[in-house]
């Protein structure tokens, strides 16, 4: 039995407690400092690294972790990594409740297959990059993990939740010692990535007399409507956002229900199942959410009980929760002889982000290249969320269709990189094949995003090919 005063009653609280008040600090900072201000460094992020600088002090001081003392009950990284965790798949399940009543003509169909292709495409990339560092790095450095540098797509291109998932499947799986810290530190530098590349460009575009960057943050409320028609009243005999926080609860429960049992079937493969917990989660939420709308086609269910505005908050919430306790979890120390390493992966993860990205959005979005561009720059460095304030600074009212395209590309990304993430799991056994397979895929996801120009000078070359032909037949006959 536990007493009321003891840490490991208040500990988790204490945590939640400091990761909530460093967002308020972090927030303070960026309201204060023009700096800041200008930087467009998320709050969360910045609230994350106020949490980890404290920490990495305090270890200095008294030679103790910071989140392992007792007055956080004992195992405080332990906390950060589960919010980290659970928070992904909460975030992700808010945000699959969401409904959309925007209808889709053909061409802003292939312009959201298209954004979808470039994710995965940008997740290749960054995974043969990364690979290929770290096995040249594995051939130098004695006992380091070849398949490190995998982590990089999963930190830049994915983010906090699945960098830490993917680096505790190689800890616990494969022996890679930090492997969650190694994880977090890169999806660290992928949200660095997104603000001070994010900045640089648009500062580049703000001298070129393209865009005014305005000095204070746009209000996304003006592009949301708090309540459609039909709706349960805000406060019933239920809040409305009771009720929104229970529907994710239970798409989150039949997801760990699936999970189970597919762990079950699968012994050998619990770790992986366990860690597609977003993914799953995000079909249990769409799998409840079909069954709401059933109900209400059959006249059962009289009111629409899922409230898109809410669902954002929500999905925020959650999202803002990961990232500052995914930076928090980071122990330095365990990543004392990886730094070179690290240094070269968020370098190099940061040019082929900027310039393959650079290079589709030119070709394929040539109706709004730069604003196609910074979104998908800051999304497959930091999240989507960093995309969003980076497309701000040029399209504040949302006019293009970009932001619909991240939110959108979500269905082609997930069935074509789904792939990817079985494939992470089957790379330490043979690193060299799982470069050769990440190549391959690679050409054939550009084959399919650049389809419209291959074969349209396919056909232009034969086109022309049978008018020479007829020229000669002409010429021969007369």
């Amino acid at each position: 039995m536990n007493n009321f005063w003891d840490a490991s009653v208040w500990g988790w609280f204490f945590i939640l407690a400091l990761i909530l008040g460093s967002i308020l600090l972090g927030n303070m900072l960026k309201k204060s400092i023009p700096f800041m201000r200008k930087s467009l460094i998320p709050t969360s992020v910045l609230g994350g690294l106020i949490l980890l600088i404290i920490a990495e002090v305090y270890r200095a001081i008294t030679g103790v972790a910071f989140f392992d003392a007792d007055f956080f009950g004992g195992s405080g990284y332990e906390v950060l990594e589960i919010i980290t965790y659970h928070c992904l798949a909460l975030g992700f399940i808010a945000s699959s409740f969401k409904a959309s009543d925007k209808k889709m003509t053909k061409q802003r169909t292939g312009e959201i297959f298209n954004t979808g292709v470039t994710t995965v495409s940008t997740y290749l990339i960054q995974a043969i990059f990364g690979l290929a560092i770290t096995m040249i790095a594995a051939l130098i450095i004695t006992d380091f993990f070849a398949c490190a540098g995998l982590l990089l797509p999963f930190g830049y291109g994915q983010g906090t939740g699945q960098a830490m998932n993917y680096g505790q499947i190689y800890e616990t799986d494969n022996g890679f010692v930090g492997g969650k810290s190694f994880g977090l530190t890169i999806a660290a530098l992928g949200f660095l990535c997104a603000s001070i590349g994010g900045v640089i460009h648009l500062n580049i575009l703000k001298r070129k007399g393209k865009i005014k960057i305005v000095d204070k943050q746009a209000d996304g409320l003006n592009n949301e409507k708090v309540e459609d028609a039909n709706e349960i009243p805000m406060q019933g005999s239920v809040d409305k956002l009771t009720v929104q926080i229970a529907l994710v609860a239970v798409a989150y429960v039949l997801a760990y229900a699936v999970m189970a049992l597919l762990g079950l079937i699968l012994p050998g493969m619990k770790s992986t199942i366990f860690g597609f917990n977003f993914l799953i989660g995000v079909l249990a939420a769409i799998g409840v959410k079909s069954l709401i709308n059933l109900g209400r086609k059959k006249n059962i269910i009289k009111k629409q009980y899922v409230n898109n505005f809410l669902m954002t908050r929500i999905s925020n919430f959650f999202f803002d929760l990961m990232v500052v306790s995914g930076i928090a979890a980071i122990q330095l120390g365990l990543l004392e002889n990886y730094w070179g390493i690290i240094a070269i992966l968020g370098v190099v993860g940061m040019i082929i982000t900027y310039a393959y990205n650079r290079i589709v959005a030119n070709k394929l979005f040539k109706d709004y290249p730069e604003e196609q561009f910074i979104a998908m720059y800051g999304m497959l460095t930091g999240t989507a969320s960093t995309g969003i304030i980076l497309l701000r600074e040029l399209d504040k009212n949302f006019e293009t269709p970009v932001a619909d395209n991240l939110v959108y590309q979500n269905l082609p990304a997930i069935a074509f990189g789904f792939p990817i993430m079985l494939l992470a799991t089957f790379a330490p056994t043979n690193p060299g094949l799982t470069l050769g397979i990440l190549v391959a895929f690679f050409a054939v996801m550009n084959v399919i995003l650049f389809r419209k120009q291959i074969f349209r000078r396919k056909r232009a070359t034969i086109n022309q090919q049978k008018t020479e032909e007829n020229t000669e037949h002409t010429e021969t006959a007369e």
